[in-house]
């Protein structure tokens, strides 16, 4: 989003009415689904306690978007995500998929580029045939197929799986964390390095 300025207020009422404090109007949620796609930064902000709820508020934008028929999330994604709630894994979770919808992007504009460029807007036709529709899923398959290598006990327990048996658990010194942290980091490099290698063939 915009970084030229600052984010604009969002107050939440009592009566769940949305006050844009920069337009001094009422808004909706489809008015912030609007202002997302427009990149207009803007916190959400509970009026009585001043707490910040912008993250609930997103979460119920794309709740709305979903129930619109317009499905982006596949079936198997949620499932997956919902399992990682409580999961020794969960504080690596957002990291991963802030890392992940980043190159997403950066990937899909330099697509949109290519197609208009080579078969001008028409390339990007609403509908099952759209070719920027082909690519989403075939951007949504490489991610799902880079999570099961990535977690595959995770993969496993959702298949109803029995995962493999890890092995015994050898004596720790206390300066593993730190190897171990190093180990995810590289295997977060491999999982990106594959990512890019399945999005240039």
């Amino acid at each position: 989003m915009a970084k030229d300025k600052a984010p604009t207020t969002i107050k939440k009422y009592a009566n769940r009415r949305l006050y844009n404090t920069g337009t001094s109007t009422y808004v909706t949620l489809e008015d912030l689904a609007q202002m997302v796609k427009n990149q207009e930064d803007f916190v959400v902000y509970d009026a009585k306690s001043g707490e910040d709820i912008t993250r609930s508020v997103l979460t119920q934008i794309i709740f709305e978007q979903e129930g619109k028929g317009t499905s982006l999330l596949p079936i198997t994604f949620l499932r997956q995500l919902i399992s990682f709630y409580g999961d020794s894994m969960q504080n690596l979770i957002p990291t991963y998929l802030d890392f992940s919808i980043d190159s997403l992007v950066r990937e899909q504009e330099k697509y949109r580029a290519q197609m208009a460029n080579a078969f001008g807007p028409g390339a990007f036709a609403q509908g099952p045939l759209g070719a920027i529709g082909e690519q989403v899923r075939r951007n949504t398959e490489m991610f799902e197929q880079a999570m099961k290598m990535f977690l595959p006990f995770s993969a496993a327990r959702q298949r109803g799986e029995t995962p493999p048996p890890a092995a015994a658990p050898e004596p720790e010194a206390p300066q593993n964390s730190e190897k171990d942290i190093e180990a995810l980091r590289r295997q977060l490099d491999d999982v990106q390095k594959r990512l890019d290698k399945m999005a240039k063939s």
